[in-house]
């Protein structure tokens, strides 16, 4: 079994619009799939949406015990600290959760580049 953090903008499980950025989005929703079958759905809310504080959503994400991390974007600090706990992380991703998704399971995501943007990184 394997739990998959999406970055999202809304609460509409796999229909949900990915984010842009993963510390900043308003929802996460949470994916366990036992090879390429979705076990779970579950919407978990972002307790730092309206406060972004660096290095607490990676710690947040961690508690939650999830093996992935899958975002718009992310900054380079993020990153390590997923790394340093062990999660993987894949950016540079658009769309809905289930394409997402599928994507991934298919090998066709994988992979973290730190933003180009300046936003508070």
């Amino acid at each position: 079994m394997k739990k998959i953090a999406f970055a999202c903008e809304e609460n509409k499980g796999l229909d949900s619009e990915m984010s842009g950025h993963f510390g900043r989005c308003p929802y996460y929703i949470m994916v366990d799939v036992e090879g390429t079958e979705v076990k779970k759905v579950d919407p978990v809310a972002n307790p730092f949406f309206n406060g972004h504080v660096p290095g607490a959503v990676p710690e947040f994400i961690n508690k939650q015990s999830v093996n992935v991390m899958i975002a718009g974007g992310m900054g380079p600090k993020a990153i390590d600290m997923f790394n340093g706990f062990g999660i993987e992380v894949a950016t540079g991703v658009a769309g809905k959760v289930g394409n997402v998704l599928k994507a991934y399971l298919d090998g066709k995501i994988s992979g973290a580049a730190a933003c180009a943007h300046d936003h508070g990184h």
